[in-house]
């Protein structure tokens, strides 16, 4: 098993990615709303502000930043994905494992998370966030996709999105093939 750590600064800002299980599944748009409920209610119990984020069909991009003193963002997503997967019926295919385990099939176990470093780290992936759902052929244009705090951010006026921040970010963040993003 890899030595993994995770960085945790109070009232730090991250990146998140979180997939499902199945990367062919739709399960988190067609079920937005239970997703939305779950957020909601995490947020009331242990409040953070939500940055930027984008919601595809099988996975999501969140920045969060934490309150003061606080780091546990892995308490959070651990109680979103509790509370959207116990809102499902249990009808997803589960492994072996997972089944001996007690556990759902529905999201993968680990999440990728980016502490925040700077003002350009972090305006490098709210262009992320909004420009994924263009980036893996959903639609034409950031605007276009609904389940994206692009629309919250962007009441007053359109901001436009900076393509060469995003590509930037992207780079940056490059994985070994077969780690999170889908292949199109």
């Amino acid at each position: 098993m890899p030595n993994y750590r995770r960085v945790f600064v109070p009232g730090g800002c991250w990146f998140f990615t979180v997939n499902l299980f199945d990367r062919s599944s739709r399960l988190l748009v067609e079920h937005i709303d239970l997703l939305r409920d779950a957020v909601r209610d995490t947020q009331r119990r242990l409040p953070f502000y939500i940055d930027a984020m984008v919601v595809l069909p099988d996975h999501m991009h969140a920045i969060w930043t934490l309150p003061d003193g606080d780091c546990d963002f892995p308490l959070r997503w651990r109680l979103i994905k509790v509370g959207f997967s116990k809102s499902l019926p249990n009808r997803e295919w589960r492994t072996r494992t997972r089944q001996a385990r007690g556990e759902r099939g529905i999201w993968q176990r680990r999440y990728w998370e980016h502490l925040i470093r700077n003002e350009r780290d972090y305006a490098h992936h709210i262009d992320y966030c909004w420009y994924n759902p263009v980036k893996h052929g959903l639609v034409g244009n950031v605007e276009e996709w609904p389940f994206s705090s692009f629309h919250r951010d962007n009441r007053h006026g359109p901001k436009a999105v900076d393509l060469r921040a995003f590509e930037e970010a992207l780079a940056m963040h490059a994985r070994p093939a077969g780690y999170g993003e889908r292949r199109p």
